[in-house]
């Protein structure tokens, strides 16, 4: 027989309004987790795949004592994208020589290749591509 001033054991009958309440925040919290962990994923690949134009420099040829370097690029892009890519020319001391944008406005393509040539202050050593843009 229970008397006024005891206390029912712990945890013997159901769970507290405590409990509950905690039970229901860790599940709300993971929802909103998840979710701001999709956002962040959609912006990434968003960020990374939503380059319309990418190049690379497949080589390039410096000849001995002339004012300018060949340069083969290789060109990928959506099909209708426009734009621009730069390159540069260098010395053997790392200083800039010479500078080319070469435009990309050949629609219906997805890959080019071009053979476009640079012009020089003096004798190059290499040449780079700076990056690539979007009109």
């Amino acid at each position: 027989m229970a008397v006024a001033g005891d206390k029912l054991p712990q945890g013997r009958y159901g769970r507290s309004a405590d409990e509950r309440a905690d039970r229901t925040l860790r599940s709300v919290g993971a929802v909103l987790g998840a979710g701001m962990l999709a956002v962040v994923g959609w912006f990434g690949y968003d960020y990374v795949a939503g380059t319309e134009i990418s190049a690379e420099v497949i080589k390039f040829d410096v000849t001995e004592g002339a004012d300018e370097v060949q340069v083969h690029l290789e060109v990928r892009k959506d099909e209708q994208a426009t734009g621009s890519c730069t390159l540069r020319a260098l010395a053997e001391d790392g200083g800039e020589v010479g500078r080319l944008d070469v435009r990309i406005g050949h629609a219906g393509e997805s890959r080019l290749d071009e053979v476009v040539t640079i012009r020089t202050t003096r004798q190059a050593t290499a040449a780079e591509l700076m990056g690539c843009g979007a009109a």
